[in-house]
């Protein structure tokens, strides 16, 4: 089930603040498989499909590398079309020899490593949604080992060319100061909790997904946010499938207390961890 063309509202475009523009985009290329979409003297807009950019990587002037125990991202995460091609995925790290981490989350099975910043990167595939398992308005999920000889099976056949046409922005997980206002935050604009019982830890998602934001306190209950001339995350978009849930948004996350700015015709927000965010209609 492809959820990015349902009517739901979704992540998007993530954008990163790297140290060497060069370094990230060979990472970026040849490692993830990213195709450059537009390339400027200080950004670059990476896609999946050559037509819509899943991230932006930029380098700005003075950036000064990764600082540990702050808010901001986790990892933000690639959805991949099928298990077949997470199986190719998988085959390409190996043969490359990158080191990876990985784990099968009922609804999903995942592979985890960092960009030359220490940015996170998730890249999965869904188990068909018949096949979750729900308790009321809850997904169950978990962190286990992945059938890693199952999934290469399953890849066996697909040729690894860089990241097949249907990857999309599965979600983004951040690091976040506390759980109970950052919730209350995302509540305003428009997800839901799906999981509430991970330990540290919230999922919450649009339209019955699993997830399309993840939040935890891994870095510390209270960590600051990450500096502005540091890299990492400059911000991640959400897309609103109509004008007026995007207009709804607005209204609640206002009356909540947020301050929402108009940037280039664009509303950008920021979540109580300073966290930013634009506001998109699809």
């Amino acid at each position: 089930m492809k959820y990015h063309n349902k009517p739901h509202t979704f992540v998007d475009l993530v954008e990163l603040k790297v140290v060497d523009l060069q370094r990230s985009l060979e990472f970026y290329e040849n490692i993830i498989g990213f195709k450059v979409l537009e390339q400027h003297a200080d950004k670059i807009l990476l896609t999946a499909d050559g037509k819509n950019a899943l991230i932006s990587i930029e380098q700005p002037s003075g950036i000064m590398p990764t600082q540990q125990k702050t808010t901001g991202l986790y990892h933000f995460a690639l959805l991949l079309p099928t298990r077949a091609d997470l199986g190719a995925v998988l085959r390409h790290f190996a043969e490359s020899n990158i080191r990876i981490g990985a784990g099968d989350h009922l609804v999903s099975e995942a592979l985890y490593l960092n960009d030359p910043d220490g940015n996170g990167i998730e890249i999965y595939s869904d188990r068909p949604d018949s096949d979750w398992k729900w308790e009321n308005e809850y997904v169950e999920m978990a962190t286990l080992q992945i059938n890693a000889q199952s999934i290469l099976a399953d890849g066996a056949n697909t040729e690894w060319n860089g990241l097949p046409q249907g990857t999309v922005m599965g979600h983004i997980h951040l690091h976040v100061s506390e759980l109970d206002a950052t919730k209350k935050f995302y509540n305003a604009l428009g997800f839901d909790v799906m999981t509430p019982n991970y330990p540290g830890a919230l999922f919450m998602g649009s339209g019955k997904y699993h997830h399309h934001i993840g939040l935890n306190t891994w870095a510390g209950v209270d960590a600051p946010p990450t500096p502005e001339n540091v890299v990492g995350l400059k911000t991640f978009s959400v897309v609103f499938p109509t004008n007026e849930e995007l207009q709804a948004a607005i209204t609640n996350v206002i009356e909540i207390g947020s301050d929402i700015v108009e940037e280039n015709g664009v509303f950008v927000v920021q979540d109580p961890s300073q966290n930013k965010i634009k506001l998109i209609l699809k």
